[in-house]
């Protein structure tokens, strides 16, 4: 489908849409979908607080998961408050350009941090690059601002390292605590049946901490909730900025490049992480098989270069010139990282990227729809698309999270 000129003016093309549509679409939530849409943020604030007193309950001296309510109410207002700010801003934006939008569907989810974040739905095409990309991005900007006045309180305010005696299954911790006054560089050895959650440091948090005194490590900072509420947020931002089909990052970077040179560096982006996946992959597989099936640990690296074959084939709609080298070049990443410079394959973390790229592949798609007028932004949208591709790289976490047993 040829496109037209993109020369032509915003405002020329906001009088032709203008034309089309008869009358402007209206933003008005009835009654009954503001209940709905509330029954659902209480539902996912409930699971929310669950989850969250597992993480940041102080429970040494309670009798029941209750005391510790207030704690994980306070974590989920954190990121609920996270969540609710990055939507609002898709929202606004869309109300601003007069495009019918829903309000934000909070998800909740008996399971992880307690909720698989929140969407709004667009309701009818958006025709211009310009809305594209006023819609795409107000909401990580806002929700990146929130998250970083998050981290920083939370940085800000940082109780002495003996906070950790207030949590209980941290005795190695404690102890060294307790002799050295500081937090020791490595996480412990756990007791048999003991895990120990891992959260990936990224270039962002790492320069930040850089300033204060007392921070915890990665492997504790999970049980402070402004420090893990705010890191969640700035993740949840980078995952939303990915430059990939219709993520947020997918309509800002088609905005400023179009819709072929998108397509090129999307399929780049999503090569990449499937190295990630890869790495998370080739492990959980190998023990697998170590465990039921010992002698057979080699299939763990052929049945991944199968499933990212598959993958690939699906996400590339069978374009060969782009799947061999990618598959190859993918596959190496993961097996020359894992044998050469990680851990080797015998300890496994999460399937947080391999989750992602089915995700991705199936539901998000890896190219960006064209868009009808595609326009150049002016030099102030183009400064804050590029800005916000760099908040991409600084809070990106190639291992978001690790449970080690």
């Amino acid at each position: 489908m040829p496109y037209p000129d993109s020369n032509i003016p915003e405002t020329e093309i906001d009088t032709q849409e203008a034309t089309t549509k008869v009358p402007q679409p209206v933003n008005k939530p009835t009654l009954v979908e503001i209940l709905k849409h509330t029954a659902l943020f209480v539902a996912t604030f409930a699971c929310v607080t669950f989850f969250g007193i597992i993480f940041v309950g102080q429970d040494v001296g309670v009798d029941n998961y209750l005391d510790m309510w207030p704690q994980g109410a306070l974590f989920a207002a954190l990121l609920l408050g996270f969540l609710a700010t990055h939507e609002f801003g898709h929202y606004f934006a869309a109300v601003y350009h007069k495009v019918r939008v829903s309000l934000p569907y909070f998800i909740p989810l008996p399971l992880g941090i307690g909720t698989m974040g929140a969407v709004i739905r667009i309701k009818e095409q958006i025709h211009t690059t310009r809305k594209l990309f006023d819609i795409g991005i107000s909401g990580p900007i806002a929700g990146f601002v929130v998250s970083l006045i998050i981290l920083l309180y939370g940085f800000a305010t940082l109780p002495d390292p003996s906070f950790i005696e207030n949590f209980s299954g941290h005795e190695a911790v404690i102890e060294h605590v307790e002799q050295t006054g500081a937090f020791p560089d490595e996480s412990p050895e756990t007791p048999d049946g003991v895990g120990s959650i891992i959260i990936g440091n990224t270039l962002l948090y790492s320069f930040l901490a850089s300033f204060f005194d007392n921070v915890p490590p990665m492997y504790e900072m999970y049980h402070y909730p402004f420090l893990f509420a705010g890191w969640l947020g700035l993740f949840f931002t980078a995952l939303n900025l990915m430059p990939i089909g219709q993520l947020d990052g997918g309509h800002i970077l088609y905005s400023l490049i179009g819709f072929k040179k998108h397509q090129q560096a999307a399929r780049i982006c999503f090569g990449v992480l499937t190295l990630f996946a890869g790495i998370e992959a080739i492990p959980f597989l190998y023990l697998q098989f170590s465990e039921w099936l010992p002698g057979f640990e080699f299939s763990s690296t052929i049945i991944w270069a199968g499933i990212l074959f598959f993958l690939m084939r699906k996400a590339f709609h069978n374009a060969h010139q782009w799947i061999a080298p990618i598959w190859a070049l993918s596959l190496m990443g993961s097996v020359g990282y894992l044998y050469f410079l990680g851990d080797g394959v015998d300890e496994a973390g999460s399937l947080i990227w391999v989750f992602w790229c089915f995700f991705l592949v199936y539901f998000v798609k890896i190219e960006h729809p064209p868009v009808i007028y595609e326009q150049h932004l002016s030099p102030r949208r183009r400064a804050l698309g590029w800005i916000s591709m760099i908040v991409f790289i600084l809070c990106i976490s190639p291992s978001p999270i690790s449970v080690i047993s």
